[in-house]
Protein backbone atom coordinates (compact mmCIF):
# COMPACT_ATOMS: atom_id res chain seq x y z
CA UNK A 1 0.00 0.00 0.00
CA UNK A 2 1.31 3.43 -0.92
CA UNK A 3 1.79 5.86 1.93
CA UNK A 4 0.03 9.20 1.31
CA UNK A 5 2.31 12.21 1.15
CA UNK A 6 1.12 13.59 4.48
CA UNK A 7 1.92 10.25 6.14
CA UNK A 8 5.48 10.34 4.80
CA UNK A 9 5.83 13.88 6.12
CA UNK A 10 4.66 12.75 9.55
CA UNK A 11 7.29 10.01 9.56
CA UNK A 12 9.98 12.53 8.63
CA UNK A 13 8.90 14.80 11.46
CA UNK A 14 9.30 11.86 13.83
CA UNK A 15 12.96 11.65 12.87
CA UNK A 16 12.68 9.02 10.17
CA UNK A 17 13.39 9.89 6.56
CA UNK A 18 14.66 7.88 3.61
CA UNK A 19 18.09 9.43 4.07
CA UNK A 20 18.62 8.03 7.56
CA UNK A 21 17.55 4.45 6.81
CA UNK A 22 20.88 3.08 5.69
CA UNK A 23 20.09 3.65 2.03
CA UNK A 24 16.86 1.64 2.12
CA UNK A 25 14.01 3.31 0.23
CA UNK A 26 10.46 3.46 1.53
CA UNK A 27 9.28 1.28 -1.34
CA UNK A 28 11.75 -1.40 -0.28
CA UNK A 29 10.18 -1.34 3.18
CA UNK A 30 6.63 -1.81 1.87
CA UNK A 31 5.16 1.56 2.79
CA UNK A 32 2.24 1.52 5.18
CA UNK A 33 -0.54 3.96 5.88
CA UNK A 34 -0.21 5.62 9.25
CA UNK A 35 -3.99 5.46 9.60
CA UNK A 36 -5.57 2.25 8.22
CA UNK A 37 -8.68 2.86 10.36
CA UNK A 38 -10.93 5.46 8.72
CA UNK A 39 -12.84 6.51 11.83
CA UNK A 40 -13.58 5.50 15.42
CA UNK A 41 -15.42 2.22 15.82
CA UNK A 42 -16.52 0.24 18.87
CA UNK A 43 -15.70 -3.47 18.86
CA UNK A 44 -17.29 -6.00 21.21
CA UNK A 45 -16.21 -9.52 22.18
CA UNK A 46 -19.09 -11.70 23.36
CA UNK A 47 -17.76 -14.23 25.86
CA UNK A 48 -20.63 -16.68 25.46
CA UNK A 49 -21.37 -19.59 27.78
CA UNK A 50 -21.61 -22.49 25.34
CA UNK A 51 -23.49 -25.72 26.00
CA UNK A 52 -24.49 -28.87 24.09
CA UNK A 53 -27.80 -27.46 22.77
CA UNK A 54 -27.06 -25.78 19.42
CA UNK A 55 -30.39 -23.98 19.19
CA UNK A 56 -29.93 -22.58 22.67
CA UNK A 57 -26.39 -21.44 21.84
CA UNK A 58 -27.64 -19.61 18.75
CA UNK A 59 -30.50 -18.01 20.66
CA UNK A 60 -28.17 -16.86 23.43
CA UNK A 61 -25.70 -15.48 20.88
CA UNK A 62 -28.48 -13.42 19.30
CA UNK A 63 -29.41 -11.88 22.65
CA UNK A 64 -25.80 -10.95 23.37
CA UNK A 65 -25.16 -9.54 19.89
CA UNK A 66 -28.24 -7.34 20.17
CA UNK A 67 -27.15 -6.17 23.62
CA UNK A 68 -23.72 -5.24 22.27
CA UNK A 69 -25.29 -3.35 19.38
CA UNK A 70 -27.55 -1.38 21.71
CA UNK A 71 -24.47 -0.49 23.76
CA UNK A 72 -22.83 1.02 20.67
CA UNK A 73 -20.78 -1.80 19.14
CA UNK A 74 -20.53 -1.78 15.35
CA UNK A 75 -18.23 -4.83 15.12
CA UNK A 76 -19.22 -7.83 17.25
CA UNK A 77 -17.13 -10.96 17.70
CA UNK A 78 -18.34 -14.38 18.86
CA UNK A 79 -16.10 -17.13 20.31
CA UNK A 80 -14.53 -20.13 18.64
CA UNK A 81 -17.03 -23.01 18.38
CA UNK A 82 -19.80 -20.82 19.76
CA UNK A 83 -22.57 -23.10 18.51
CA UNK A 84 -21.20 -26.32 20.00
CA UNK A 85 -18.90 -27.78 22.63
CA UNK A 86 -15.26 -27.63 21.58
CA UNK A 87 -13.31 -30.82 20.89
CA UNK A 88 -12.64 -33.61 18.44
CA UNK A 89 -15.54 -35.61 19.89
CA UNK A 90 -17.97 -32.88 18.77
CA UNK A 91 -16.72 -31.54 15.42
CA UNK A 92 -18.44 -34.17 13.26
CA UNK A 93 -21.65 -34.19 15.30
CA UNK A 94 -22.17 -30.41 15.08
CA UNK A 95 -20.73 -29.80 11.61
CA UNK A 96 -22.77 -27.90 9.02
CA UNK A 97 -22.44 -27.56 5.26
CA UNK A 98 -22.03 -23.91 4.26
CA UNK A 99 -21.11 -24.10 0.59
CA UNK A 100 -22.25 -23.44 -2.00
CA UNK A 101 -23.41 -20.24 -0.34
CA UNK A 102 -25.98 -19.54 0.83
CA UNK A 103 -26.76 -22.99 2.22
CA UNK A 104 -30.28 -24.04 3.08
CA UNK A 105 -31.53 -23.57 6.64
CA UNK A 106 -31.36 -27.34 7.09
CA UNK A 107 -27.76 -27.46 5.90
CA UNK A 108 -26.60 -24.65 8.17
CA UNK A 109 -28.92 -23.23 10.81
CA UNK A 110 -25.93 -21.37 12.25
CA UNK A 111 -25.27 -19.57 8.95
CA UNK A 112 -28.84 -18.30 8.81
CA UNK A 113 -28.90 -17.41 12.51
CA UNK A 114 -25.75 -15.30 12.14
CA UNK A 115 -26.96 -13.59 8.98
CA UNK A 116 -30.20 -12.75 10.73
CA UNK A 117 -28.62 -11.44 13.93
CA UNK A 118 -26.10 -9.30 12.01
CA UNK A 119 -28.94 -7.71 10.05
CA UNK A 120 -31.17 -7.29 13.10
CA UNK A 121 -28.37 -5.75 15.15
CA UNK A 122 -26.99 -3.74 12.21
CA UNK A 123 -23.42 -4.80 12.98
CA UNK A 124 -20.48 -6.44 11.30
CA UNK A 125 -20.53 -9.90 12.86
CA UNK A 126 -17.38 -11.98 13.14
CA UNK A 127 -19.17 -15.24 13.74
CA UNK A 128 -16.68 -16.97 16.01
CA UNK A 129 -16.33 -20.35 14.42
CA UNK A 130 -18.45 -23.40 13.69
CA UNK A 131 -17.49 -26.92 12.61
CA UNK A 132 -17.89 -27.07 8.83
CA UNK A 133 -18.55 -30.16 6.73
CA UNK A 134 -17.37 -30.15 3.13
CA UNK A 135 -19.01 -33.15 1.45
CA UNK A 136 -17.28 -35.11 -1.29
CA UNK A 137 -19.53 -35.48 -4.35
CA UNK A 138 -18.50 -39.06 -5.06
CA UNK A 139 -17.03 -40.59 -1.91
CA UNK A 140 -18.48 -39.88 1.56
CA UNK A 141 -15.26 -41.15 3.11
CA UNK A 142 -13.40 -38.25 1.48
CA UNK A 143 -15.50 -35.56 3.16
CA UNK A 144 -13.57 -32.90 5.06
CA UNK A 145 -14.20 -30.96 8.24
CA UNK A 146 -12.96 -27.46 9.00
CA UNK A 147 -13.03 -25.01 11.89
CA UNK A 148 -14.60 -22.06 10.08
CA UNK A 149 -15.40 -18.43 10.85
CA UNK A 150 -18.12 -16.65 8.87
CA UNK A 151 -18.21 -12.85 8.73
CA UNK A 152 -21.43 -10.99 7.94
CA UNK A 153 -22.25 -7.39 7.02
CA UNK A 154 -24.96 -5.28 8.70
CA UNK A 155 -27.16 -6.26 5.76
CA UNK A 156 -26.82 -9.93 6.70
CA UNK A 157 -24.59 -10.70 3.72
CA UNK A 158 -21.65 -13.09 3.99
CA UNK A 159 -18.52 -11.00 3.35
CA UNK A 160 -15.75 -13.34 4.51
CA UNK A 161 -14.90 -16.92 5.40
CA UNK A 162 -11.84 -18.07 7.35
CA UNK A 163 -10.89 -21.70 7.76
CA UNK A 164 -8.46 -22.21 10.62
CA UNK A 165 -5.01 -22.40 9.04
CA UNK A 166 -3.02 -24.00 11.85
CA UNK A 167 -4.51 -27.05 13.55
CA UNK A 168 -3.87 -27.36 17.26
CA UNK A 169 -1.94 -30.59 17.81
CA UNK A 170 -0.47 -29.95 21.24
CA UNK A 171 0.61 -32.11 24.16
CA UNK A 172 1.65 -30.70 27.52
CA UNK A 173 2.42 -33.81 29.62
CA UNK A 174 0.03 -34.22 32.51
CA UNK A 175 -1.96 -31.11 31.61
CA UNK A 176 -3.26 -30.93 28.05
CA UNK A 177 -3.55 -33.09 24.95
CA UNK A 178 -5.34 -32.17 21.74
CA UNK A 179 -5.05 -33.27 18.13
CA UNK A 180 -7.45 -31.31 15.95
CA UNK A 181 -5.96 -32.99 12.89
CA UNK A 182 -7.63 -36.26 13.90
CA UNK A 183 -10.84 -34.73 12.51
CA UNK A 184 -10.17 -31.34 10.95
CA UNK A 185 -8.43 -30.24 7.78
CA UNK A 186 -6.50 -26.98 7.61
CA UNK A 187 -7.47 -23.90 5.66
CA UNK A 188 -5.02 -22.32 3.24
CA UNK A 189 -5.82 -18.60 3.17
CA UNK A 190 -5.14 -15.49 5.21
CA UNK A 191 -8.48 -13.75 5.61
CA UNK A 192 -8.99 -10.00 5.26
CA UNK A 193 -12.46 -8.48 5.03
CA UNK A 194 -13.33 -5.00 3.85
CA UNK A 195 -15.56 -2.96 6.14
CA UNK A 196 -16.18 0.04 3.85
CA UNK A 197 -16.84 2.58 6.61
CA UNK A 198 -13.83 1.56 8.68
CA UNK A 199 -11.16 -0.27 6.67
CA UNK A 200 -9.68 -3.74 6.45
CA UNK A 201 -10.09 -6.31 9.25
CA UNK A 202 -7.96 -9.42 9.63
CA UNK A 203 -9.59 -12.59 10.95
CA UNK A 204 -7.95 -15.78 12.18
CA UNK A 205 -8.81 -18.50 14.71
CA UNK A 206 -7.22 -19.43 18.03
CA UNK A 207 -3.96 -21.35 17.35
CA UNK A 208 -3.37 -19.12 14.31
CA UNK A 209 -2.28 -16.38 16.74
CA UNK A 210 0.89 -18.32 17.58
CA UNK A 211 2.12 -17.74 14.04
CA UNK A 212 3.12 -14.07 13.74
CA UNK A 213 3.32 -14.20 9.96
CA UNK A 214 -0.49 -14.20 9.65
CA UNK A 215 -0.93 -10.91 11.49
CA UNK A 216 2.17 -9.44 9.82
CA UNK A 217 0.81 -10.10 6.34
CA UNK A 218 -2.62 -8.74 7.28
CA UNK A 219 -1.13 -5.59 8.80
CA UNK A 220 1.11 -4.95 5.78
CA UNK A 221 -1.98 -5.27 3.59
CA UNK A 222 -3.61 -2.47 5.57
CA UNK A 223 -5.60 -4.07 8.39
CA UNK A 224 -6.36 -1.91 11.41
CA UNK A 225 -7.01 -4.92 13.66
CA UNK A 226 -6.68 -8.68 13.96
CA UNK A 227 -9.59 -10.57 15.49
CA UNK A 228 -9.16 -14.09 16.85
CA UNK A 229 -12.11 -16.15 18.06
CA UNK A 230 -10.27 -18.55 20.37
CA UNK A 231 -10.89 -21.29 22.92
CA UNK A 232 -7.55 -21.61 24.70
CA UNK A 233 -7.62 -24.08 27.57
CA UNK A 234 -6.94 -23.08 31.16
CA UNK A 235 -3.44 -24.54 30.78
CA UNK A 236 -2.40 -22.69 27.63
CA UNK A 237 -4.44 -19.60 28.43
CA UNK A 238 -2.72 -19.03 31.75
CA UNK A 239 0.64 -19.30 30.02
CA UNK A 240 0.27 -17.38 26.78
CA UNK A 241 -3.15 -15.77 26.20
CA UNK A 242 -2.40 -12.14 26.97
CA UNK A 243 1.26 -12.40 25.90
CA UNK A 244 0.30 -13.49 22.39
CA UNK A 245 -2.34 -10.78 22.03
CA UNK A 246 0.13 -8.12 23.16
CA UNK A 247 2.87 -9.47 20.90
CA UNK A 248 0.72 -9.43 17.75
CA UNK A 249 -0.48 -5.91 18.56
CA UNK A 250 3.02 -4.62 19.31
CA UNK A 251 4.68 -6.27 16.31
CA UNK A 252 2.21 -4.76 13.88
CA UNK A 253 0.98 -1.63 15.67
CA UNK A 254 -2.66 -2.65 15.30
CA UNK A 255 -5.53 -3.54 17.59
CA UNK A 256 -5.92 -7.21 18.55
CA UNK A 257 -9.04 -8.88 19.95
CA UNK A 258 -9.24 -12.38 21.42
CA UNK A 259 -12.76 -13.71 22.02
CA UNK A 260 -13.13 -16.82 24.18
CA UNK A 261 -16.13 -18.84 25.30
CA UNK A 262 -16.97 -18.43 28.98
CA UNK A 263 -15.50 -21.05 31.27
CA UNK A 264 -17.72 -24.01 32.04
CA UNK A 265 -17.73 -25.35 35.58
CA UNK A 266 -17.64 -28.92 34.31
CA UNK A 267 -17.14 -30.95 31.17
CA UNK A 268 -14.18 -31.79 28.97
CA UNK A 269 -12.55 -28.71 27.47
CA UNK A 270 -12.61 -25.77 29.88
CA UNK A 271 -11.92 -22.48 28.08
CA UNK A 272 -9.67 -19.88 29.63
CA UNK A 273 -12.13 -17.01 29.21
CA UNK A 274 -10.54 -13.57 29.67
CA UNK A 275 -11.63 -12.19 26.29
CA UNK A 276 -9.65 -9.02 25.71
CA UNK A 277 -8.86 -6.15 23.38
CA UNK A 278 -5.30 -4.82 23.10
CA UNK A 279 -4.25 -1.50 21.57
CA UNK A 280 -1.30 -0.85 19.19
CA UNK A 281 0.95 -0.06 22.17
CA UNK A 282 0.24 -3.55 23.58
CA UNK A 283 -1.88 -2.19 26.42
CA UNK A 284 -4.93 -4.21 27.45
CA UNK A 285 -7.87 -1.85 26.96
CA UNK A 286 -10.50 -4.21 28.37
CA UNK A 287 -10.57 -7.80 29.63
CA UNK A 288 -13.30 -10.15 30.84
CA UNK A 289 -13.04 -12.60 33.68
CA UNK A 290 -14.04 -16.26 33.44
CA UNK A 291 -17.84 -15.88 33.37
CA UNK A 292 -20.16 -14.99 30.51
CA UNK A 293 -19.62 -11.34 29.69
CA UNK A 294 -19.23 -8.85 26.86
CA UNK A 295 -16.23 -6.54 26.68
CA UNK A 296 -16.11 -3.51 24.42
CA UNK A 297 -13.54 -0.93 23.35
CA UNK A 298 -13.43 2.07 21.06
CA UNK A 299 -10.78 1.64 18.37
CA UNK A 300 -9.20 4.95 17.41
CA UNK A 301 -7.37 6.00 14.24
CA UNK A 302 -5.44 8.50 16.35
CA UNK A 303 -3.96 5.80 18.56
CA UNK A 304 -2.75 3.85 15.52
CA UNK A 305 -1.32 6.88 13.73
CA UNK A 306 0.42 8.26 16.83
CA UNK A 307 1.95 4.87 17.59
CA UNK A 308 3.25 4.51 14.04
CA UNK A 309 4.54 8.07 13.96
CA UNK A 310 6.34 7.87 17.29
CA UNK A 311 7.76 4.36 16.78
CA UNK A 312 7.95 4.04 12.97
CA UNK A 313 8.87 0.38 12.66
CA UNK A 314 7.28 0.10 9.23
CA UNK A 315 9.71 2.66 7.89
CA UNK A 316 12.67 0.98 9.58
CA UNK A 317 11.90 -2.55 8.34
CA UNK A 318 14.73 -3.93 6.19
CA UNK A 319 13.17 -6.18 3.59
CA UNK A 320 16.42 -5.96 1.67
CA UNK A 321 17.98 -7.94 4.54
CA UNK A 322 15.18 -10.41 5.25
CA UNK A 323 13.48 -10.77 1.87
CA UNK A 324 11.61 -13.94 2.77
CA UNK A 325 11.51 -15.07 6.38
CA UNK A 326 9.96 -18.39 5.33
CA UNK A 327 13.21 -19.55 3.71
Amino acid sequence: MDTPAHDTDSMTEAGTSPSNMGGVSLSCCQKMSLCPLKKDVTLACVQLLVGPDKAQNLSRARIKVLEASRAGARIVVLPECFNSPYGTAYFRQYAETISPSPPSADQSPSFHAMASMAKEAQVYLVGGSIPELEPHPADPDQRKYYNTCLIFSPEGTLIGTHRKIHLCDVTIPGKAHLRESEVLSAGDDITIVDLPEYGELGVAICYDIRFPEVAAVAARKGCFAMVYPAAFSITTGSLHWSILAKARALDNQIYVALCSPARQSQGGHRPWGHSLIVDPLAQIVTEAGEEEDTVMAALSPTVISETRTNIPVYVHRRFDVYKDVSQ
